[in-house]
């Protein structure tokens, strides 16, 4: 390897990744996945040396295994179970889950000159998608630019960012930091966690709740945050092909539930559009997850949708959370919550923003993602509340789905 390594702690992932997880480790250990890495920059390319720097970076995280005290730290989690936690004792990331290569020419693809997939059990590759994407942005910015040049500016730009919390400029209430994927790099989002930790008790109307990152919210005493992701409800609800995708949600939260009771619930409503998640969000899932997370489509909409949907179950929208998260910064966030926060519990959680590359110049932070695109060998898809976001393999398989959609939200009596 060129540069130090990356990812030093299995740890070093998103909370969410250990929830589903338990899950996937209880309810789903014969599932399969295929997933594959999309960078949606036009202008960002990755050349042979990056990609070689890639494959060496995976390789060396591959190695890590979990340490007694990482177990522990683990298992002080209310809702890990010990058994999962014995598991990952025995549980290593596998290189040969990987096949990464180069592709010349490909500036103009989706690609941009890289491709990365990963293939194996559900239970393996899950934990992948967060480190790669950390390992593959890092490198990216640091073989790319001046990292240095970028490290001064990203301080520059976070102290700016704290000082509005701190002089109330923006209040948005309960946030936590999401920015490990898209981060700048392992040392930029520990600058940026620490300094939003030690500045929480001068935040005017706002609060640092947690971090995402389990790695960093171990080392500094903060609350690992995070539930699920949309990969989960895909595969539950997609993966069995037995059943209507069109149903997926309830699959989903039915297991869910079956997993974690009324704990750790803050449901991503977005998989197939959040108008067919409320076809499934009934008074029992309504009452036993504390909240839902909004990802796509307009926050207000959305919002106002969520909360006429608790009014008509006759639950108090007051009792439950509303967590924001796509593509946030302070200045949307404190919108919303001025929008939101007197009719229920608003909470927010914040990524690139704060530990991506700073924008400045020519340079911008990378639109990196890595889906999952087969379950159980067929394809998958994910149909949110905003145009152009469908990674597939399978036009065919998106066809049906929307028809099943409309097929759902065209039934009368549901």
């Amino acid at each position: 390897m060129k540069l130090k390594q990356i990812i030093n702690s299995l740890l070093e992932t998103d909370m969410y990744k250990f929830s589903m997880g338990q899950a996937i480790y209880h309810q789903f250990p014969e599932y399969t996945t295929r997933w594959q890495f999309r960078c949606r920059n036009n202008d960002a390319k990755f050349t042979k040396e990056m990609v070689d720097e890639i494959k060496e970076q995976i390789k060396a995280y591959c190695e890590l295994r979990f340490t007694e005290e990482e177990l522990e730290y683990l298992l002080s989690i209310p809702w890990m179970k010990k058994s999962y936690v014995n598991f990952l004792r025995l549980w290593h990331p596998r290189y040969e889950d990987f096949d990464i290569h180069f592709v010349p020419g490909s500036a103009g693809s989706l690609s941009r000159g890289i491709s990365i997939e990963a293939e194996g059990a559900w239970l393996n590759t899950s934990m992948y998608e967060i480190p790669v994407l950390a390992i593959v942005n890092e490198v990216y910015f640091r073989m790319n630019y001046n990292y240095n040049e970028l490290l001064i500016e990203f301080k520059r730009q976070a102290n700016e960012k704290v000082s509005a919390l701190i002089s109330g400029k923006y209040q948005i209430g309960a946030f936590s930091e999401f920015g490990i994927r898209r981060r700048l790099s392992a040392e930029a989002q520990e600058y940026i966690v620490k300094m939003l930790k030690n500045g929480n008790f001068y935040f005017a109307n706002s609060r640092f709740v947690g971090t995402s990152n389990v790695y960093l919210a171990k080392k500094f005493d903060l609350t690992p945050v995070g539930t699920m992701a949309h990969e989960f409800a895909t595969c539950v609800g997609e993966g069995n092909h037995m059943l209507n995708p069109a149903y997926a949600n309830h699959y989903a939260m039915e297991a869910w539930v079956k997993e974690y009771k009324t704990q750790n619930g803050i449901y991503l409503t977005d998989l197939i559009g959040t108008d067919v998640f409320l076809r499934d969000f009934d008074l029992t899932y309504a009452t036993l997850f504390s909240g839902v997370r909004h990802d796509s489509g307009d926050p207000i909409e959305w919002g106002e949708k969520i909360l006429e949907h608790y009014n008509k179950l006759k639950i108090d929208p007051h009792t439950k959370t509303l967590l924001f998260s796509d593509t946030l910064d302070f200045e949307k966030a404190h919108k919303i919550y001025d929008y939101f926060a007197s009719k229920a519990k608003v909470a927010f959680g914040i990524g690139t923003y704060l530990a991506g590359c700073p924008e400045f110049g020519d340079v911008h932070p990378l639109n990196i993602v890595m889906k999952v695109v087969e379950c159980n060998d067929s394809p998958v898809a994910k149909i949110s509340d905003a145009p152009g976001k469908i990674i597939t393999v399978s036009d065919g398989y998106v066809e049906y789905l929307k028809r099943a959609i409309a097929w759902r939200l065209d039934m009368t009596n549901d």
